[in-house]
């Protein structure tokens, strides 16, 4: 792995290792990445967050080009297209966590901004959460979906599939995607509670 900041590549690992130690993401589901210069580094194909090295890092430059490393996530275009939504962006996580993914299987009638303000933390901390329509994983209809909405909301819920949010470096990704968690958590219990009521 060439020279990069450290600190970022450390954050980066402690950031997936966590949400797999504490079960936002299981398996090989989910995928990260940073930047650092003209380079994106992206979690590789099939990489467990649980496992996570240095060595399980991609290297491409900023059009997706493979330029170091192991094969990348087979779903790289969603990060290049949150990228080349604002040169701001720093940082790409998309996992599968449960109670995300659970509020992605619903019918929103707001599909720009799917939850409802029960606390003020989300609209704090990410904003709007948009929903992308179901394609596929890693399908080109998936990545045309995304870009058509990517101007649309702040961060989103891809349609039963999982959330996926951006951030000016690491830690504000990993506490969006935290807060987008924790609120979709919310909306569920007290969406089931009324029912019950």
């Amino acid at each position: 792995m060439e020279d990069i900041k450290m600190d970022k590549m450390s954050q980066a690992i402690w950031i997936a290792q966590s949400l797999f130690n504490r079960n936002k993401v299981s398996g090989s589901g989910a995928h990260l990445s940073f930047k650092e210069g003209d380079k994106i580094y992206i979690t590789g194909n099939n990489e467990c967050f649980g496992t996570i090295t240095e060595e399980s890092f991609s290297i491409v430059d900023l059009s997706g080009t493979h330029i170091g490393g192991i094969k990348p996530s087979k779903e790289l275009q969603l990060h290049i297209i949150f990228y080349k939504k604002s040169s701001d962006i720093e940082s790409v996580i998309h996992t599968n966590s449960f109670y995300s993914t659970l509020w992605s299987c619903r019918n929103h009638d707001n599909k720009f901004d799917c939850l409802p303000e029960y606390t003020p933390y989300l609209k704090m901390k990410l904003g709007t959460v948009g929903v992308v329509p179901y394609a596929p994983p890693a399908s080109n209809e998936l990545f045309e979906n995304f870009a058509a909405n990517i101007d649309s909301s702040d961060g989103f819920l891809l349609a039963n599939h999982g959330p996926i949010v951006s951030g000016t470096n690491l830690m504000d990704a990993f506490a969006k995607i935290e807060e987008l968690e924790e609120s979709c958590r919310l909306a569920y219990e007290i969406t089931i509670n009324s029912q019950k009521s």
